[in-house]
């Protein structure tokens, strides 16, 4: 008998749930929307993902709370807005036990918790006081857990991919890409030059994906071959957007959009599409709610239960917000660059609150233990475009990636779907930024963002984890 038990749950043409399910995490790091063949890419060969949505539910407006893993996974564990969780908003942070996660509540109700490949990370959190992960102990994989886990008891296990790109500029999935895809046959997207070596990131970012999609489909074999895989909530998405330049870090689509489907056998109505708008932070709170258990006070997230079993959702979900503070230690004296956005259907608005800073990072190389631009990724593109800097050819891709922005930003995304026109300043869209800038701006009132100071500044005193710069300050 399992420990924990749930109100019986009614859903038109579905199962009733009468007892606490395990629940298996799937979550890719650098991997963006809408890159899974479920989605409508032929060349991301993903058939477990593909599977989840076939029997499942897929989400297609899925948004990270911010553009970076470890603060994602933040505010994931949380339940908390970005900007609510102090130095945890940035990247290599520590992680202070100052707020209930979702991790231990589940095991203080009974719940087995563990996971494999990267938890909360990159970060410091024994600085903080924790003797393990905040996610929980670690294991090889999950195939392990399950043979170590108490039948009797649910499960929480997070499958925490490592990486689906390059790793110090190398290309380590390039060789089994080229084996099984085509070049030629790739889709370069307009915020990139089409040329020989941004086709070979691309390769090896589609190679990465289909590891991680390996990873998924030994996940859900033991599941299968347990006979458990039918009263499993199999939730499979990304920590951010892909690591090519304007991606991660960036509050665009291209770092910001992510992959989501949730498997959960007949409990599910299969194949169904929800276009509503989620955070992936709203899955923390969610993962709550499948236990039965009260959502502590203070969590800002909003489960997505009810919006999964095909009943009426009270939060308004037209829009997502999204934001940003320091990622890598890449400006002088540890700057943060800042930014607050909405994500509607028709528009992106971003505010960039200190657009004098360079949102890649700082181009001083001599400064840097980071090469320059260091927000930038190190891929093969980023070395093909700053090495030709000077290239006219190339110099509306250099001051997408690498220039200085304005302090707002509007893209028509009916126009312009790669958000690559700025119509902040045009006449006609005057009415819409506005109305845009006042929803961020009561957002975050509401949510008390430290920002609403101007010049509130704090992020950039919280002390960085990573590697330093080589002048230390």
């Amino acid at each position: 008998m399992r420990l924990l038990s749930i109100a019986v749950l009614f859903v038109v043409g579905v199962m009733p749930v009468a007892a606490a399910p395990n629940i298996l995490f799937i979550l890719g790091d650098n991997w963006r929307y809408p890159h899974a063949g479920a989605l409508g890419d032929p060349m991301a060969r993903t058939p477990a993902f593909d599977r989840v949505a076939r029997e499942g539910v897929v989400f297609t407006h899925t948004f990270n709370p911010v553009p970076s893993c470890s603060p994602t996974r933040s505010c994931l564990l949380t339940g908390k807005i970005a900007h609510q969780l102090g130095e945890r908003a940035s990247l290599w942070s520590a992680f202070p036990k100052d707020t209930p996660i979702v991790t231990q509540l589940l095991r203080d109700a009974g719940y087995e918790v563990g996971f494999s490949g990267k938890g909360w990370a990159p970060g410091n959190h024994e600085i903080s006081g924790w003797m393990e992960n905040p996610v929980g102990p670690k294991y090889a994989n999950f195939s392990e857990f399950h043979a170590k886990h108490d039948r009797a008891k649910p499960f929480f296990f997070w499958v925490g991919n490592t990486d689906t790109a390059t790793k110090g500029g190398k290309l380590p999935y390039l060789a089994e890409a080229e084996a099984k895809l085509s070049a030629s046959a790739l889709v370069v997207p307009p915020e990139l030059p089409d040329c020989p070596e941004v086709r070979k990131d691309l390769l090896n970012y589609y190679g990465g994906v289909m590891k991680l999609d390996a990873e998924a489909a030994q996940a859900i074999a033991v599941l299968e071959k347990a006979g458990q895989l039918d009263d499993t909530v199999i939730v499979y998405t990304s920590d951010n957007g892909w690591q090519m330049p304007r991606g991660l870090a960036n509050c665009y689509d291209a770092g910001s959009r992510v992959p989501l489907a949730i498997r959960w056998g007949k409990h599910l109505a299969a194949g169904r599409r929800v276009e509503e708008f989620v955070n992936v932070a709203d899955l923390g709170p969610t993962f709550l709610e499948l236990a039965g258990l009260t959502l502590p006070a203070g969590m800002s997230m909003h489960s997505i239960r009810n919006l999964l079993l095909g009943r009426p959702d009270p939060f308004p979900r037209d829009a997502v917000f999204i934001e940003r503070e320091r990622h890598a230690n890449v400006r002088r004296d540890n700057l943060s660059y800042p930014i607050r956005a909405i994500r509607t259907k028709d528009f992106l608005y971003l505010h960039n609150l200190r657009p004098d800073r360079w949102p890649a990072g700082d181009p001083d190389v001599f400064f840097l233990a980071e090469r320059p631009y260091g927000d930038v990724d190190t891929t093969t593109v980023k070395d093909f475009l700053l090495a030709r800097q000077k290239d006219p050819a190339l110099a509306k891709y250099i001051a997408l990636i690498f220039g200085k922005r304005p302090a707002e930003e509007l893209y028509d995304l009916r126009q312009d779907p790669h958000q690559l026109v700025n119509v902040a300043a045009l006449p006609a869209y005057a009415d819409t930024l506005k109305q845009l800038r006042s929803r961020t701006n009561d957002w975050m009132k509401r949510t008390q963002d430290p920002r609403v100071d101007p010049n509130n500044d704090a992020w950039d005193k919280f002390p960085y984890y990573g590697k330093a710069s080589k002048a230390g300050k």
